[in-house]
C-alpha cells in the first residue's frame, strides 16, 4: 500500500517502500535511529524486507522492554535473543531446500516472488526471466555462492517503458565515442 510523506519543507512523496519512509524522517532517539540503521542496511543487503525488520525488531524491542520491567537482567535478555537466533538459523537450515541451477522454473518462481513486493509487480512475468538470465550469465558455476551483483548493471533510458527493456550482453557504453586529433 503507498504511502504519502510530506515533508515540512513542503516536499511530497508518494512511496510503499519502508526505507524511503524512514529515511525523510527525523530521528532523534537512538533506538529509533538504530532501527532507521538497520533498514538501510536491509536494504543494501537484500533490496527488499525494510519494512519486515523493522516490525519484527520493534516487536523484540517491545518484548525486551517487558522483560525489563519484571526485573530480568539484560545480559539474560541479550543471551535468550542469541539463543533463540541460533535456534531460528537452525531450523530453517533443516526445512531449507537447496536451489537446483539447472532447474531455471523454480529459479524464475523464486524472482517471481521476490518482484511481487515491488512496482514492477504486474511486470514480473516479462521481468523475472530476464533477472534470472542476467544472473546465470554473470555466475560461476563452479563458485556459485560467490556471486557479485555488482557484475550485473541496470541502464534506465528516458522515453521507455518497461517492455522495451532487454538483456545484454557484453558492455554498454551509455556514451557516444570521443573523436581524438586525428578522426
Amino acid at each position: 500500500m503507498d504511502k504519502m510523506v510530506a515533508a515540512a519543507n513542503g516536499e511530497v512523496i508518494i512511496t510503499n517502500d519502508g526505507a524511503t519512509i524512514l529515511n525523510k524522517m527525523t530521528v532523534t532517539h537512538p533506538a529509533a535511529k538504530m532501527l532507521v540503521e538497520l533498514a538501510k542496511s536491509q536494504d543494501v543487503v537484500a533490496g527488499d524486507g525494510t519494512t519486515s525488520v523493522v516490525v519484527i525488531c520493534g516487536a523484540l524491542l517491545k518484548k525486551a522492554q517487558e522483560l525489563l520491567e519484571r526485573g530480568i537482567h539484560p545480559t539474560v535478555i541479550s543471551d535468550s535473543f542469541n539463543t533463540a537466533a541460533n535456534k531460528a538459523c537452525e531450523i530453517l537450515e533443516s526445512i531449507a531446500i537447496p536451489v537446483n541451477l539447472e532447474d531455471k522454473e523454480s529459479l524464475i518462481r523464486a524472482a517471481n516472488t521476490s518482484l511481487s513486493s515491488k512496482v514492477v509487480s504486474q511486470h514480473s512475468s516479462f521481468m523475472s526471466p530476464m533477472a534470472v538470465d542476467a544472473v546465470l550469465r554473470v555466475m560461476d558455476p563452479q563458485h556459485a555462492n560467490l556471486l557479485d551483483l555488482r557484475d550485473i548493471r541496470v541502464v534506465c533510458k528516458v522515453g521507455g517503458t518497461i517492455d522495451d527493456s532487454e538483456l545484454v550482453a557484453g558492455c554498454v557504453f551509455d556514451q557516444k565515442a570521443a573523436k581524438t586529433a586525428g578522426g
